[in-house]
């Protein structure tokens, strides 16, 4: 017996060795999982980004823009004077003139397509417009012309002068069409041929003074 007493030591050293092992074991798997079951519930929640949305923009509201200035030139049936006619936002002015002495400012109203114009001395205008073209009548100083003339671009086009030049007043007038000019000069109370001008500069020389000339489009905004 005394023989087996170190023999049963041993054994029960192994046994007791082997269960501490496999607390061991059990006690760090129930470690994980806690740790595991932790980390899931305080781990901040991770959400897939909604879809953005594809809704197609609203279109852009309708702008009111003014019609733009629309200039009407050339010579009269016979090509004895010349007519510029400036039409924008329902007005309308003209000029007739023939570079010699007879000349006439209008102006009125243009509506569907149609002028009726008024200037000093009885001088009038009637005349349809549109797809490029007007056409119509023009009567000043006891004459009338018929005319068919055609959209222009500047340089061309329609231009005026005002000026006190050497004490006197001055005032021109001048229809430009591809190059040629048509114009006259008022000198008080004297009628002249008006001097060229100069596109470039946007001037015209009266006795020796450079006096500006404008666009009577400049008039109509």
């Amino acid at each position: 017996m005394k023989k087996l007493a170190p023999l049963i030591s041993l054994v029960a050293g192994l046994l007791l060795a082997a269960v501490l092992m496999v607390l061991n074991v059990n006690a760090t798997h129930k470690r994980d999982r806690a740790n595991s079951v932790d980390a899931a519930v305080t781990a901040p929640a991770t959400t897939a980004a909604p879809p953005k949305a594809t809704t197609t923009p609203p279109p852009p509201p309708p702008t009111t823009r003014p019609p733009g200035v629309v200039t009407y030139a050339g010579s009269v049936d016979g090509g004895k004077a010349s007519v510029a006619i400036v039409v924008r936002n329902g007005v309308a002015v003209a000029y007739l003139c023939d570079g010699s002495r007879t000349e006439a400012w209008l102006q009125g109203v243009a509506s569907n397509g149609e002028l009726s114009l008024t200037g000093d001395r009885e001088a009038s205008l009637q005349a349809t417009y549109g797809n490029g073209v007007a056409k119509g009548k023009v009567s000043a100083a006891g004459k009338t012309w018929t005319f068919t003339i055609r959209v222009v671009k500047p340089p061309s086009g329609l231009y005026r002068a005002s000026a006190t030049v050497r004490n006197a007043k001055v005032v021109g007038g001048w229809i430009l069409v591809n190059g040629k000019q048509v114009g006259l000069l008022e000198v008080g109370d004297a009628t002249e041929p008006a001097p060229l001008v100069d596109t470039a500069t946007g001037t015209t020389t009266i006795d020796g003074t450079p006096v500006p000339v404008a666009p009577v489009t400049d008039a109509l905004n």
